[in-house]
């Protein structure tokens, strides 16, 4: 009989860094993160920073942020970022491996797999604000 093994819950801050075309980077990201599999729940903590509760068994905080940063989001890169990310990916990693949950929470795609949702409600249809005779000018 196999018994249901407990969620990994992670609480974790994304920092983001500008110039980007929107001021608010952590209000997209929270929305485009909120429906993503495995993420439990968004927070907005600063323009620059947003807060993001997710299960370690069906994703990571190394996957979030490279779908964040496939997406166009400039996270913050200073020094401490990066030794925070790189002490929180190393110990992500090993408790997988203690767990073991083995292989990528996402299996390669995580931007297309995160944001799939959000891509699913936006509007769609022609998004080129060119008229047609331009589109087709040769």
């Amino acid at each position: 009989m196999e018994r249901k093994q407990e969620p990994i819950i992670k609480h974790r801050e994304i920092c983001f860094r500008g110039p980007h075309a929107e001021e608010d980077q952590a209000r997209s990201a929270m929305l485009l993160l909120v429906d993503a599999r495995g993420v439990l729940g968004t927070r907005w903590i600063r323009p620059n920073v947003v807060g993001v509760s997710y299960d370690l068994r069906q994703i990571h905080f190394e996957a979030l942020e490279q779908a964040l940063a496939d997406r166009g989001f400039h996270l913050d890169n200073s020094l401490m970022t990066k030794l925070r990310r790189a002490l929180i990916t190393y110990s992500e990693e090993i408790e997988r491996a203690n767990e073991g949950i083995t292989g990528p929470s996402c299996d390669g795609d995580c931007a297309a797999k995160v944001f799939a949702s959000a891509w699913k409600r936006r509007a769609h249809g022609c998004r080129d604000r060119r008229p047609e005779w331009m589109r087709e000018y040769r």
